[in-house]
């Protein structure tokens, strides 16, 4: 009787123990999440300083925390004393290098990736790009994955490892995206005295540069029905007062109207039909 209170009470005290230490565990746990978020609140600021590419910046912040919070993990198990039951028996099973390295595959990949990415710095916060036939706007640099924004709204998160490994298109890494249309003029017209009024109405829409950048009238081909003329201009796209389609919009409506207000032709396309009308052929 009293070895069976006696085991009793060891049970007890050894479930009290193991309730502490894991009491003790979630603690830790909490605190290194927290104090993991307040580090890569620091170092964010701290790297935001020194660098203005703020995709580097939050690449390496995120980073910082994810050894912090890699750091607690193992602590905590070695507080437990789960490291090393965890890893005899997986060490015992002979598995423990194929889990890990099977497990962690894609996820030290794109890791790596994303290292690569944020220094060698393809893309900014904000860039037009084009990955894999995915058109859109960069809004974050994870440990993982990139954030791309498309221009119908939809966020796509692609892996580092596969923009890594494939062509990267960037539309806007110098701040500056030209646009183009194309108009027809009518034969007989004064082409020259065109070209100048379509230069000249580009130079008064708001958003489109000048300078060296100016905007451009050429022709481009000679057409069935009229002369095909190209236009042509540049945008500065850190211009947050001007936005892209608003611009071009702008720029396509003012060329317009300002051919029409000055009686230039603008000729359609024109169809020939060829062929007799149905039930024709039958009339006398």
């Amino acid at each position: 009787m009293k070895k069976l209170a006696s085991l009793v009470t060891d049970d007890l005290a050894d479930l009290r123990q193991l309730l502490v230490a894991l009491l003790i565990g979630i603690l830790l746990l909490v605190f290194f999440v927290y104090l993991s978020r307040w580090i890569k609140k620091i170092a964010r600021i701290r790297l935001g300083k020194r660098t203005e590419d703020s995709l580097l910046a939050d690449f390496i912040a995120t980073s910082i925390r994810f050894i912090v919070l890699l750091f607690g993990i193992t602590l905590i198990l070695r507080f437990l004393g789960l490291t090393g039951v965890v890893s005899s028996i997986l060490a015992g099973a002979g598995i423990t290098a194929f889990i890990i390295g099977f497990a962690l595959k894609d996820i030290g990949e794109n890791f790596l990736a994303g290292i690569l990415l944020a220094f060698k710095r393809p893309f900014k916060i904000g860039d037009l790009v084009e990955i894999q036939g995915i058109s859109g706007k960069v809004r974050a640099l994870n440990l993982r994955d990139t954030q791309i924004k498309t221009l119908d709204g939809k966020d796509v998160f692609l892996p580092n490892a596969s923009i890594i490994k494939s062509p990267l298109i960037n539309f806007t890494i110098d701040g500056y995206l030209s646009y183009n249309f194309m108009l027809g003029l009518g034969y007989g017209c004064d082409y020259q005295k065109a070209l100048a009024l379509i230069t000249q109405t580009l130079n008064q829409v708001p958003g489109v540069l000048s300078g060296k950048k100016g905007p451009m009238a050429l022709v481009n081909e000679i057409g069935d029905s009229a002369l095909l003329i190209r236009v042509s201009y540049w945008v500065n796209t850190y211009d947050k007062k001007h936005a892209d389609h608003v611009v071009r919009a702008a720029a396509i409506l003012a060329v317009l109207e300002a051919l029409e207000g000055a009686n230039y032709p603008l000729p359609g396309r024109i169809i020939e039909l060829k062929g007799t009308i149905p039930g024709e052929q039958n009339q006398p």
